[in-house]
């Protein structure tokens, strides 16, 4: 008899001993094969040598050469507290430490984005209608860079055609940011200043956090991705201590990018009218960018859409002493986001790219990949699995009637 349990990426034994485990059974499949959870939530299987017939739900007691029910009382009832992702009819997914845990859903009164205090029977109470943000709580633990600020690495192979066009933005992040995360011991040897801060400027959605990662990815370096106001505590002092955490964790890596999307919005121009709270953060940001020791192969990179409004001292020598600015894409550019943005997609008809790229001038990135959303949408409405030619238009269409009615509320002009 063996006990497995599945993760995402390989099976593992959980363990044998003649003390045995608590388990509960999930189901039973043709009167042998019992799948089981044990009480860190793994889920497994056991072989029986004898037929069973035990009700999803069943406390065993399991050794490694026998089986049999336990009482119901040895299962533990700890409880979690948890925020609520997704409820269906049957099942809610919770946000348990920043990984997806599956619960049945009850009577409870609660709703996506309730903090509440859950148990593997499901929700038992709600305690916040407001998601618990990690800041709320008066202490860090050490894995808290891990689950909430690493990126996950995503599947496939992300390259710079997935960013299409833009070649000059390209080559000069790829100078900055590329070369001296995989080439830091040869700028060592030669006595090179190693490029410790870049700033990525330009209006939003002209894919500044995406040739990060694209980036990250390619020099295979850890990537974290740090959103201003996540940073932000109630608590005194642990702003900096978060800094602090992220940024000896990243110096124990080989290669990784930290990457601060919205600076502006923690490191302002310190002046007599700042809060104390945002003065000591961005003292503690000048401290860690001044305190990489020679041998780190860590890089920082931070955008803004208004660089003017950065603290002075970040932009010194050093620090975030180097820019590169993404313009607005050109009409050749457009036609290469397009189709980038088309190539992971099922479609059906050529596609007319060089339409629409004219058609959308002074549009940026974010807003042309918007196109294929609403083109999805429109084949699914239709019962189709692949977008047509007039779904490419009509998608053009709807982001574009958006996009008239946004200006116009803005006072801007197209």
């Amino acid at each position: 008899m063996s006990i497995v349990a599945y993760t995402m990426s390989s099976v593992t034994t959980v363990g044998r001993s003649s003390w045995g485990q608590v388990v509960r059974v999930r189901y039973v499949e043709d009167e042998r094969w019992i799948w089981i959870e044990n009480t860190g939530g793994q889920v497994g299987w056991i072989e029986s040598p004898d037929p069973v017939d035990y009700a999803p739900g069943t406390v065993l007691h399991v050794t490694s050469d026998n089986i049999e029910a336990a009482p119901q009382e040895t299962w533990p009832s700890n409880s979690w507290v948890s925020v609520v992702r997704i409820k269906k009819e049957d099942i809610t997914v919770v946000d348990l430490g920043g990984q997806p845990r599956t619960v049945p859903t009850n009577d409870v009164d609660y709703s996506v984005g309730n903090t509440v205090e859950v148990t593997t029977e499901g929700v038992l109470k709600v305690l916040d209608e407001k998601p618990i943000r990690i800041l709320d709580l008066p202490e860090l633990d050490d894995d808290i860079v891990e689950q909430q600020f690493v990126a996950k690495k995503t599947s496939g192979d992300l390259s710079f055609d997935d960013f299409g066009g833009m070649e000059e933005v390209i080559t000069r992040a790829r100078e900055l940011i590329e070369s001296p995360l995989k080439y830091g011991e040869a700028l060592r040897r030669i006595g090179a200043r190693s490029v410790k801060g870049v700033l990525f400027t330009g209006v939003p959605g002209t894919g500044k956090t995406m040739l990060a990662r694209i980036i990250a990815h390619r020099a295979n370096a850890v990537f974290y991705q740090v959103n201003g106001p996540e940073v932000a505590s109630k608590w005194f002092g642990q702003s900096e201590q978060l800094l602090r955490k992220i940024f000896e964790h990243a110096e124990r890596q080989t290669s990784a990018i930290i990457f601060f999307d919205e600076i502006d919005s923690i490191a302002a121009q310190r002046d007599e009218d700042a809060h104390e709270a945002s003065r000591r953060l961005v003292a503690q940001l000048l401290t860690l960018m001044d305190g990489f020791k020679p041998s780190s192969n860590v890089v920082v990179i931070a955008t803004t859409n208004r660089p003017q409004d950065i603290d002075n001292a970040l932009l010194r020598p050093g620090r975030f002493d180097w820019e590169i600015y993404f313009p607005l894409p050109s009409r050749a550019d457009r036609e290469l986001i397009l189709t980038a943005s088309a190539r992971r997609l099922r479609t059906i008809d050529e596609m007319p790219h060089d339409l629409i790229a004219e058609k959308t001038d002074g549009w940026s990135g974010a807003e042309l990949t918007a196109i294929w959303t609403d083109a999805a949408l429109l084949a699914a409405a239709d019962d189709r699995d692949a977008i047509m030619a007039e779904d490419y238009i009509g998608g053009f269409g709807r982001v574009a009637a958006r996009r008239t009615a946004s200006m116009a509320r803005t006072g801007e002009k197209s």
